[in-house]
């Protein structure tokens, strides 16, 4: 099932939050598309602002530089006068700050996906910091295990497994459209 292009407007940005490999800048970018509206990720945004790659701020400057430019961009783009889909990094959501901002500026949507289904779809690539230090199922499931009760924090919940990423836009859009975030 393909997302029609909706006539109505969205009326809030719409920040993607979810571990990795949950898809949230491919149903992001398929999201703002059928919207018509931007799309941002934080991570790409992140990379640009500091001039080199998430890996390379990683080992060049650590996780927590990394976390305060991650944090500096959100904010940023939760300014826009125009709503946004913007997808964060899977360890956004655990930053309070991030998450007050959100909630006070956009609608979260966490996009959750079983172990399964993350660690095949994070297996295509090696560019993951978190996933260079050990067994990817492993980190994935201490991952959910510390993230997932904040990613409950969330506006709305939309499951992310083995459907087609059009059917997962297809979600979110009803969502929104239940919560009249799109109008």
């Amino acid at each position: 099932m393909k997302p029609a292009t909706r006539p109505h407007a969205l009326k809030t940005t719409v920040v993607l939050v979810g571990l990795m490999g949950a898809g949230k800048s491919t149903v992001g970018r398929r999201l703002a598309k059928s919207l018509g509206v931007e799309f941002r990720d934080s991570d790409d945004e992140i990379a640009a602002a500091a001039g080199c790659s998430i890996p390379d701020i990683f080992r060049t400057y650590g996780e927590a530089m990394f976390r305060d430019l991650e944090q500096r961009v959100i904010e940023r783009l939760l300014r826009e006068e125009r709503p946004l889909v913007v997808a964060t990094g899977g360890g956004a959501w655990m930053n309070p700050v991030v998450r007050q901002s959100v909630h006070g500026h956009a609608v979260s949507i966490w996009l959750r996906a079983d172990l399964e289904v993350l660690l095949e779809r994070v297996s295509r690539r090696n560019t993951r910091p978190l996933l260079a230090q050990g067994d990817k199922r492993d980190i994935l499931c201490r991952l959910m295990n510390e993230r997932y009760p904040f990613y409950e924090q969330a506006d709305i919940v939309i499951d992310s497994n083995r459907d087609h990423h059009e059917n997962v836009v297809t979600s979110v859009i009803e969502a929104l459209e239940s919560k009249q975030h799109v109008g």
